[in-house]
């Protein structure tokens, strides 16, 4: 008996359901659209990491280096760089010490990317070494990196 109360009741809510996604309508909702860009971006990474399988072989040599990373990190080093630029610049800047020191660790983080593209040994010292830091850089520019 309850399972005919229940084949009774949610059977027509399904179909119901079913009808309506059948009905042009007005635009999904925001949250529903990034929940949608989510599955998408997870399903496309994993087809990206299947393919490299594929092409590569499980043990086989790794994929040659992009020149567009490099490309990227010298970008966006432009922009860190500008934008500590900026706040050593301004006197007035809220939270100034902080924002410049996490400026810096951004800096050095890509500096270490950067290096490990160029094939520059990036020695290991304190976070924030400001000799090491120009060491990178004059390492970088002499292999011909400007950013």
């Amino acid at each position: 008996m309850t399972w005919w109360l229940i084949l009774w009741l949610v059977a027509p809510a399904l179909t119901f359901g079913v009808v309506l996604r059948l009905i042009p309508g007005t635009e999904t909702s925001p949250r529903r659209r990034a929940a949608r860009e989510r599955r998408r971006a997870r399903v496309a990474g994993a087809l990206d990491r299947v393919a490299g399988r594929v092409r590569h072989g499980r043990h086989g040599a790794p994929p040659p280096a992009d020149p567009f990373d490099a490309l990227h990190v010298q970008m966006r080093l432009g922009i860190v760089a500008d934008h500590l630029r900026r706040l050593e610049d301004d006197p007035h800047a809220w939270a100034r010490a902080e924002r410049i020191i996490a400026s810096q660790l951004a800096y050095d983080a890509l500096l270490a990317d950067a290096c490990r593209l160029a094939g520059v040994e990036v020695l290991p010292r304190a976070k924030g070494d400001p000799w090491e830091r120009m060491r990178e850089e004059v390492e970088l520019a002499s292999r011909g990196w400007t950013w």
